[in-house]
């Protein structure tokens, strides 16, 4: 079988967490670009990616690439595709097109032309043509338009692979899974050490370490959109899947999440249990400048409130020495990594980053401060 074009998106800031992740599944020819890696594997790589990879977003499969500077050539384009081969006329679709510089003043029309030519190709094999559903398609056909080269894409993930199955409840602002599970990677998390999150909120960031310290697959309990094509072969997945299943393991530290807010906790503690993780992942309601340490080393990851509106800013005057003293007193020994779009966090905290690493959550510019409370001092190098 010949070798798949694939492209995986992620959020931007975590393209070579998602490289460290592809190269340990063995992919070929891995190749970072602005939100997402591309790459060359096997159907095989493809479910297993879907089912571990923590930080991406969608696997793709690239089925064409050419030109596309007028909107008639998307629709050559799309029907140079045997879309029979890939998925039956009883399939609902759903065409979802971005770009970059293109001359196109309104991308949409693109989904429009490659949706035609997806249902002539069927109409002229069959005499029948799928239809549309935009809010719970069956297949998921994706077009990246920039400047005037274009790639059709099929998704092989379905709902978006953030969305695990585990959160009901939110908070305000919640951080999205695989931006969670990235920010852990980035602060040194590995599932083997002592974590803590004082400020959880509805509980997405000390869920995906419970999740990496139970070595558990984030993809284990949801399904893909490569369940529903052609050539999908349901013995190798179920093998992929079990072999997943027998590799979860009992966590070997402390991992603890605390919020001030008490109906934040109750939601993070439901979306734990859906999870499957509430049994090693203790909740507390806390304010966070009371925290404590559980063991003398380990790694905090937390997303703390930042100043969007007036009010805030008087708030974080008051509230970022506060925080900074506790980290100081409590967690000397640790690695504390805070995201937050407020640039001036570390100076309100008189604490040194050891890396500021540019992230975005959603489209807010963020960055993601790497501290290192180093033992026996009040300072943070």
């Amino acid at each position: 079988m010949a070798a798949l074009k694939i492209f995986i998106t992620c959020p931007r800031g975590l393209e070579e967490v998602l490289v460290g992740e592809l190269n340990a599944l063995a992919l070929q020819h891995i190749h970072a670009v602005d939100g997402g890696v591309d790459c060359v594997g096997s159907w095989e790589q493809v479910y297993q990616i879907n089912l571990h990879s923590r930080v991406a977003s969608r696997v793709l499969i690239e089925l064409v690439r050419g030109v596309c500077a007028r909107e008639d050539q998307m629709y050559q384009l799309a029907k140079k595709v045997v879309w029979t081969d890939w998925f039956d006329v009883t399939d609902s679709i759903k065409m979802n097109v971005t770009g970059k510089r293109t001359p196109f003043k309104r991308i949409d029309i693109l989904g429009l032309k490659i949706k035609d030519a997806v249902c002539d190709v069927f109409r002229d094999a069959c005499g029948k043509r799928p239809s549309v559903d935009k809010m719970f398609p069956d297949v998921r056909i994706h077009a990246f338009v920039e400047g005037t080269q274009a790639r059709i894409m099929l998704d092989t993930s379905g709902e978006a692979l953030f969305k695990r199955g585990y959160r009901d409840e939110t908070g305000e602002a919640p951080l999205r899974e695989n931006l969670a599970a990235g920010l852990l990677m980035l602060a040194g998390y590995d599932g083997t050490q002592a974590f803590m999150d004082p400020m959880c909120g509805s509980g997405t960031i000390a869920i995906e370490a419970a999740l990496m310290a139970k070595n558990q697959a984030p993809g284990l309990y949801r399904h893909f959109g490569f369940e529903k094509l052609h050539g999908f072969q349901a013995d190798v997945w179920s093998k992929i899947k079990q072999k997943a299943l027998s590799a979860v393991r009992e966590p070997v530290a402390s991992l603890q999440a605390a919020d001030i807010d008490r109906q934040v906790i109750k939601a993070a503690i439901a979306n734990a249990h859906q999870a499957g993780v509430d049994d090693v992942l203790a909740f507390k309601v806390q304010d966070v400048i009371n925290a404590t340490a559980a063991a003398e080393t380990g790694v905090m990851v937390s997303n703390p409130p930042y100043g969007i509106r007036l009010e805030d800013e008087h708030f974080l005057r008051g509230f970022y020495p506060q925080l900074s003293s506790m980290l100081k007193q409590q967690f000397h020994g640790w690695q504390v990594a805070l995201i937050s779009a407020d640039m001036g966090l570390p100076s309100g905290l008189r604490l040194k980053p050891a890396r500021k690493i540019p992230m975005f959550n959603g489209k807010l510019d963020c960055r993601l401060f790497v501290f290192k409370m180093v033992q026996g001092s009040n300072r943070g190098e």
